[in-house]
């Protein structure tokens, strides 16, 4: 009988809070001891831990080869010999950033503040999470490195699909074409197409290959056939789940031999959970974490229903870890000094009460009787989705006619207001009860040129209200004439929220904005708002160590006070 040599592990060291290798195992330690000068022991003397350097990996891999180590944390040990840039030192520290100037095929002028994001990723080797505040320019940053980064073509932008004419236009705007001599025409851009097709076919050659998640998996062959030297996730939180199919073609692209740079854009990478930083981090910088159940180790507890939670007492030291390796994150009050606050407020209204009681009386009868034939617990766990989903739908309609005569007095207050609605039927219910101030329309599936046309309305002040979906218009677009947004209808996730305020909140706009959350009385709102504040503190306790109050503010409260003063003297 055989005894095992030892095991090997990557682990946040918890004395030196460095990622390093633990090697367990009495014959095994005893061998590091005589051949790796700087280990040290762990918990106890059977237990090793060795700086993750180039040297020391290779020292690992002497014995290994010649003893057979025990590997448990594989990928992340095959990927330091997989890939070049993975048998580095640690991932170096990125401190000081400097205003550095975009190569000469970028056409356009960087903020101060985006030529440190130039920086940032030309340190970055091109490999990095680009997660300043929404409305920052975090395209115009991106494009900006491709223009300056050797080699960079051709570039695969993957983005939802709303976002994708926006891309083609960007690049239109900021890049010059590059000739077969390497001259730079200013009059002309570089190519570009965007696929929206799953069949599989011949892509042609372009500069530039723009593609929607949801279609990714199925063109996967076609996509490794063209030496992309490039990724681009934008709104990169698409991939925060790693059992997607989107999540596995992403996966397989990035580790293609050709592809050298990969960036993730997103102003709000976390949507409800730390946890699910993991797999983005992965993808742009395998093994910066360790392995899920690793970093679940370390920085996560499992909550009641078996979500992985990051513990607060681990949140702001998971941020630093991100900000120092691989993401760097701005928000508008760093760089924007001339940016007005945000202000949250919940307004409470009334509504149709006993409407919904009798709507939830109707849905828990539904629930009971689906519950009893129910021959699964996924059957079960459905069953109760489609309870809920009713319950929003019957909470959106119930408080529908407060929700107009709201929106009519802050339209007769101020000039330009977006009202951002879940409901296909309650989008449609807004329009025409709110027909005198002809509405522009933000709703899924538009053409891009209906898309735009409403959104040009509304930005040249041809109509000053826009009723918008809040999954259909929370990214990719400008609506920074406003300075109102109402969120007649509640999401379950506040990055949903934050994307729709930040329509407005972004560069241009000169005035607070103000966003105000219509609670239902009687309804589950104020539930889904609690739950959206329990959601927004881990995250922003990640990202920015602070916490956004959700609560009234002085300025909040004087426009409120117009308003009921106007239902009383009307």
């Amino acid at each position: 009988m055989t005894h095992k040599f030892g095991t090997l592990e990557y682990v946040l060291d918890k004395y030196s809070g460095k990622w390093s290798w633990k090697i367990t195992g009495q014959r095994a330690v005893l061998m590091v001891s005589q051949v790796i000068s700087d280990a040290w022991y762990g918990d106890g003397p059977d237990v090793a831990i060795i700086p993750d350097t180039r040297q020391n990996v290779q020292k690992i891999k002497w014995i290994h080869d010649r003893y057979h180590i025990e590997i448990l944390s594989k990928s992340t040990w095959q990927s330091k010999f997989t890939k070049p840039h993975s048998t580095k030192e640690n991932p170096k520290k990125i401190e000081i950033l400097r205003q550095v100037m975009p190569g000469k095929q970028f056409r356009g002028k960087l903020l101060n503040f985006q030529k440190e994001g130039l920086d940032f990723l030309l340190k970055s080797s091109g490999n990095a999470l680009l997660a300043d505040d929404m409305g920052l320019g975090k395209t115009v940053e991106t494009l900006a490195y491709l223009a300056t980064e050797k080699q960079a073509f051709p570039a695969l932008i993957i983005s939802p699909l709303v976002i994708l004419p926006n891309w083609k236009r960007e690049i239109e705007k900021f890049l010059k074409k590059k000739s077969k001599n390497g001259r730079f025409l200013e009059s002309q851009s570089p190519t570009s197409t965007i696929i929206r097709t799953g069949k599989s076919q011949d892509l042609g050659k372009f500069d530039f290959y723009i593609i929607n998640y949801d279609l990714l998996h199925k063109r996967l062959g076609d996509l490794s056939k063209l030496d992309i030297k490039t990724i681009v996730c934008d709104e990169v939180q698409y991939l925060r789940s790693k059992s997607t199919k989107k999540y596995a073609a992403v996966k397989k692209l990035a580790a293609l031999k050709s592809v050298k740079y990969k960036i993730g854009l997103s102003g709000t990478p976390i949507y409800n959970h730390g946890s699910e930083i993991w797999p983005i981090v992965e993808i742009l910088r395998p093994g910066l974490l360790g392995s899920f159940k690793e970093f679940c180790e370390y920085f996560c507890y499992v909550d009641p229903k078996g979500r992985a939670i990051v513990l607060e007492k681990k949140r702001e030291s998971l941020g630093d870890e991100l900000k120092k390796h691989v993401m760097l994150r701005r928000t508008k009050s760093d760089v924007l000094k001339e940016l007005k606050e945000k202000v949250r407020y919940r307004e409470f209204i009334d509504v149709d009460i006993r409407y919904y009681r009798k709507e939830l009386d109707h849905i828990w009868k539904s629930l009971e009787t689906e519950q009893k034939k129910a021959k699964t617990a996924f059957d079960k766990s459905t069953s109760y989705y489609r309870a809920i989903q009713r319950e929003r739908y019957a909470a959106g309609m119930a408080k529908l006619p407060h929700v107009i005569n709201f929106v009519k007095n802050i339209m007769d207050i101020e000039e330009s207001v977006i009202v951002f609605c879940h409901h296909k039927l309650i989008h449609e219910m807004l329009h025409k009860k709110l027909a005198e101030y002809s509405p522009g329309s933000i709703i899924g599936g538009q053409t891009d040129t209906q898309r735009q046309r409403h959104i040009d309305m509304f930005q040249d002040g041809t109509t000053k209200l826009m009723i918008a979906g809040l999954r259909a218009g929370n990214v990719g677009i400008n609506l920074s004439r406003a300075r109102y947004v109402i969120f007649a209808e509640l999401d379950w996730s506040p990055a949903i929220h934050r994307q729709a305020e930040d329509r407005l909140h972004r560069i241009g706009q000169k005035n607070t904005v103000f966003a105000y959350y219509l609670i239902g009385n009687g309804t589950l709102d104020d539930h889904v708002a609690n739950v959206l504040m329990d959601k927004s503190y881990e995250i922003d306790s990640i990202m920015d160590k602070k916490i956004e109050s959700f609560e009234n503010k002085e300025k909040a409260e004087l426009i409120l006070a117009q308003i009921h003063d106007k239902i009383k003297t009307s």
